[in-house]
């Protein structure tokens, strides 16, 4: 654990303010939710909370039956990090931060597909660059009202192409993961 040197009280309520700094930096925006642990130091721990990440094994089993069927890169991401990869590396993906792109097409809560002039975009934050793809379908997926992520299937295939088939297929598995989180 890294200390930050912040020292804050807890008020009458029994509330701490977490510093704009620190929310910045752990991407924490107001509503997010925060799970809370404790050790036995006396330690309290706050973790931002990703309901897709509880999904892990499920997450991943999805993803794997995804890429199997349409032949392409399928990958399952909260808000903030890729949870599930299947037809890629696992290490250039898995627990990467998502990209600012990424994030804006996520809380936009549209379904993105390269076509025409719409042009793939990077999908992690360390990429160089989003040419490596050839064609993407980003579908986010939306509990309760609120995006919590995104089902994607990409492509770096060249000549590959994906269509409606694939735009339902992330649709449907978007839906899916939403309905899991609300039941």
């Amino acid at each position: 654990m890294k200390a930050t040197g912040i020292v804050r009280r807890i008020d009458d309520l029994g509330r701490v303010v977490i510093p704009k700094e620190i929310r910045r930096t752990l991407r924490i925006k107001e509503g997010d939710p925060l799970e809370i642990f404790t050790d036995r130091e006396g330690q309290v721990i706050l973790k931002k909370y990703s309901p897709i990440g509880e999904l892990g094994e499920f997450a991943e089993e999805y993803a794997e039956a995804l890429s199997q069927t349409v032949k392409h890169i399928a990958i399952v991401c909260d808000r903030d990090t890729v949870v599930a990869i299947s037809g890629a590396s696992n290490k250039e993906y898995y627990d990467k931060r998502l990209s600012t792109e990424l994030e804006k097409i996520i809380e936009s809560k549209e379904i993105y597909e390269t076509a025409g002039e719409i042009k793939p975009i990077r999908l992690i934050l360390d990429e160089a660059s989003s040419e490596q793809y050839v064609t993407q379908i980003i579908a986010p997926v939306v509990s309760q009202g609120d995006p919590i992520g995104a089902v994607i299937l990409a492509s770096k295939e060249s000549g590959a192409t994906m269509g409606e088939v694939e735009i339902k297929l992330a649709e449907t598995a978007a839906r899916f993961l939403a309905k899991q989180m609300e039941g």
